[in-house]
């Protein structure tokens, strides 16, 4: 069940944010707060992101739309050099990306390791499921891009691999 402060707390996040409401359920409890839709300046209306809220610590996560040109700037800036001969390993799925088997065991590769064709490079979760990402072809890793336990967005590039 949620306390006063925190229904309060919801209600403010809702009207600051100008979302159209939330709604959460806990333990039989059921709370729906409704919002006012928000207009944008071509006149569309914003479809808010499902919200997750924490009992011991809530946190929200909602952002306006942004134009176009500027989240394509925003991709551009991301994507990293690579040598021109090398190959590109990138996310098939959106998910946190693990470098190894578990907490405890050593990287599945580093930078300079030689690696084949269907050798697992890592490991990415994506809705509890791990999904282990083999490699494309075969040659030696020249660039890790991700941190172990960072989130990674579909398309978004893991490794560069020097091909034979």
């Amino acid at each position: 069940m949620l306390t006063f402060d925190q229904i309060k707390e919801l209600i403010e996040l809702v009207a600051d944010r100008g979302l159209e409401g939330v709604e959460i359920e806990r333990s039989g409890f059921k709370v729906k707060i409704e919002g006012r839709k928000v207009e944008i300046r071509a006149a569309t209306t914003v479809q808010p992101e499902p919200l997750a809220v924490a009992l011991a610590a809530p946190q929200v996560s909602a952002s306006a739309a942004e134009p176009v040109a500027a989240s394509e700037e925003a991709v551009g800036e991301s994507v990293p050099t690579v040598p021109d001969d090398s190959t590109l390993v990138t996310s098939p799925i959106v998910g946190t990306y693990y470098a190894a088997p578990n907490p405890d065991a050593a990287s599945f590769i580093r930078v300079g390791d030689r690696v084949e064709l269907g050798q697992v490079l890592c490991i990415v979760e994506a809705m509890k499921l791990m999904n282990e990402i083999e490699c494309e072809v075969a040659g030696v890793v020249v660039q890790i891009f991700p941190k172990n336990g960072q989130p990674v967005e579909y398309g978004e590039p893991l490794f560069a691999i020097q091909a034979d």
